[in-house]
């Protein structure tokens, strides 16, 4: 885990970076990628009302500045990736009459983000429970620890999961494994959860690199001061940071209208237009990575304009 937070991008960013307090803490393993640490370790990584406003200004900030391509989350310590909301917050906003509220795109504005350009993998590291597996469950992809685990404990304290979970998880996982989550409040470990679909890879604790996962997937270079789960993360964001950001972008698009509900074709024929709106069908991106192709050498990718 990054031992502070890197006050700057090691890059000349466009946008300034928003503010954000010791609660969270931000890296850049390498120039294309930031890293989002939940640091509250004393609370098992619990979100604030104020970090949930933090957290909603960096993905915006990620969104709008051309040279990030890659998100990653993860919690301080190998105790929790994050155990929901702040629940000693909550009762003195019930005793107080305080009003608590979220942005917008949801809990850590993860839950509900669904029109953000880049994508985001969670790096689950322990406990991931309530608002924590709300935020998973919308995540574009999600590596666990092998110790990590998984549950929405809301029914238990007299809460409902609104923060986007519910929907979202029966279309992952189906109406009886998800009325079995969200009725009993069952926890589960990552492998389960990887079994049903909710989880792309378990990695090992003292993951250190240098090993194919079996997808496949090519260890590249970066995150070398990083290990376990978030070091397969920055492994991960790398393989993907490596592809054309245009081509990324319009891709995950096109993902989330199918997540959305928007039949084949509708769907289909809006990646089309967006292509071709944007620039992007014809575009230099696509001209480098198909002459690349016939040269046999690695594209040299623009930022993207989307």
């Amino acid at each position: 885990m990054p031992p502070s937070s890197s006050p700057h991008p090691p890059f000349k960013h466009t946008h300034p970076l928003p503010h954000i307090s010791s609660q969270t803490l931000l890296t850049f393993p390498t120039p294309q990628i930031i890293l989002v640490t939940l640091n509250r370790p004393a609370s098992l990584n619990c979100i604030s009302t104020s970090q949930h406003h933090e957290l909603a200004s960096i993905w915006d900030w990620m969104d709008n500045e051309p040279g990030i391509r890659c998100g990653i989350i993860t919690g301080v310590g190998e105790k929790a990736f994050c155990a929901g909301a702040d629940l000693k917050e909550w009762n003195e906003s019930n005793n107080t009459g305080k009003r608590r509220s979220q942005p917008r795109s949801g809990f850590g504005g993860i839950s509900n983000r669904s029109r953000g350009k880049k994508p985001i993998i969670a790096a689950v590291n322990g406990l991931c429970l309530g608002g924590g597996f709300e935020m998973a469950i919308n995540a574009d992809m999600v590596l666990a620890s092998s110790s990590a685990v998984f549950g929405l404990p809301e029914v238990r304290i007299g809460v409902v999961a609104l923060a986007g979970a519910l929907p979202r998880l029966v279309r992952t996982v189906g109406r009886q494994r998800a009325m079995e989550c969200a009725l009993t409040g069952k926890q589960y470990p990552a492998e389960e959860m990887r079994a049903w679909g909710l989880v792309n890879e378990v990695v090992t604790g003292d993951y250190t690199g240098g090993n194919q996962g079996e997808k496949g997937w090519e260890v590249q270079e970066g995150g070398e001061q990083y290990k376990g789960v978030v070091r397969r993360a920055i492994e991960v964001a790398e393989i993907i940071t490596g592809n054309s950001p245009d081509s990324v972008m319009i891709s995950k698009y096109g993902i989330e209208l199918g997540w959305a509900g928007i039949g084949v074709e509708d769907g289909s024929a809006s990646v089309t237009q967006v292509m071709k709106d944007q620039g992007v069908d014809g575009g230099e991106n696509m001209k480098e990575g198909i002459r690349a192709f016939v040269e046999r050498r690695r594209a040299r990718w623009v930022n993207s304009k989307l």
